[in-house]
């Protein structure tokens, strides 16, 4: 959808310019309940409003989203590593841990969300100098990365995790209640779908350990404190099977001796 037909994100959850988080929060739950897309099955118009509704949501719950989008409107988001969801799938694994804080349990497709790893976000610093020119920067990220002497298992090599009795292996314990099925995670695996009897040595059982990394990244001309570069896939590794998350760097323009900025200048 182009940015001209896009509606406004606060028209869309029906707050005020002016709403704080937990308005905006409140708005998205009565409309991520009234569209979501196991209360509306087939229903695609059901679904768009679902979508836009979590677009909006993304936007206007992030401080520095919803600054960049309060004073340039919906082209300030550009370059930003903002999602324009097409698939149902990717909401439920960005927004996994608000529909679990929402609703107390998570549907059948929120188990998906344990396949992507996680997004990682950190500051850059640049010089005035090097924003007004653009620059080629090295960048150094410790992120986790899967544990070569257990092969990402968590368990000590030689051994294997056990099924968990209490869910077998599912991670979540279901129960059907009229046209959902409303899954809590299991609280003897907490969610693994396994028990791990004897700890890899290296990793403590966690599948990964931390590993620093050294990225070049180019900064376009023209950037300014607080517009983020997403790197995709640079972000935390799966354990599950999935991508890995993100790199989002937080530009930080700093004062440059001799150098003074006029306006947008």
């Amino acid at each position: 959808m182009s940015d001209e037909k896009k509606r406004d994100y606060y028209e869309i959850l029906g707050v005020s310019r002016n709403a704080d988080i937990k308005e905006i929060k409140s708005a998205y739950r009565r409309l991520a309940f009234q569209y979501h897309p196991d209360r509306n099955p087939g229903d695609k118009e059901a679904e768009e409003k679902f979508k836009e509704a979590s677009e909006a949501y993304e936007v206007l719950s992030d401080p520095q989203k919803r600054e960049l989008y309060d004073r340039y409107g919906h082209e300030g988001l550009k370059g930003t590593g903002f999602h324009q969801y097409t698939d149902i799938d990717d909401i439920f694994s960005s927004f996994s841990d608000i529909f679990e804080d929402f609703f107390g349990f998570s549907t059948e497709r929120g188990r998906r969300r344990y396949s992507r790893g996680a997004d990682i976000t950190r500051k850059l610093d640049i010089t005035l100098r090097e924003a007004a020119t653009g620059v080629e920067k090295e960048v150094e990220i410790e992120r986790q990365a899967v544990c070569t002497n257990c092969n990402g298992t968590g368990s000590k090599p030689g051994t294997h995790p056990q099924t968990c009795p209490v869910c077998h292996g599912r991670g979540q314990v279901s129960t059907r209640a009229g046209f959902m099925v409303i899954s809590t995670t299991c609280s003897r695996c907490r969610g693994e779908g396994r028990i791990i009897v004897e700890k890899c040595d290296v990793c403590s059982g966690v599948g990964s350990v931390a590993q620093k990394r050294v990225l070049k990244v180019k900064i376009p001309p023209g950037v300014d404190t607080g517009m983020q570069l997403r790197l995709a896939g640079e972000g935390e590794v799966s354990l599950k099977g999935g991508r890995a998350g993100d790199l989002y760097l937080v530009i930080n323009v700093v004062e440059d001796e001799g150098l003074v900025r006029d306006g947008e200048d």
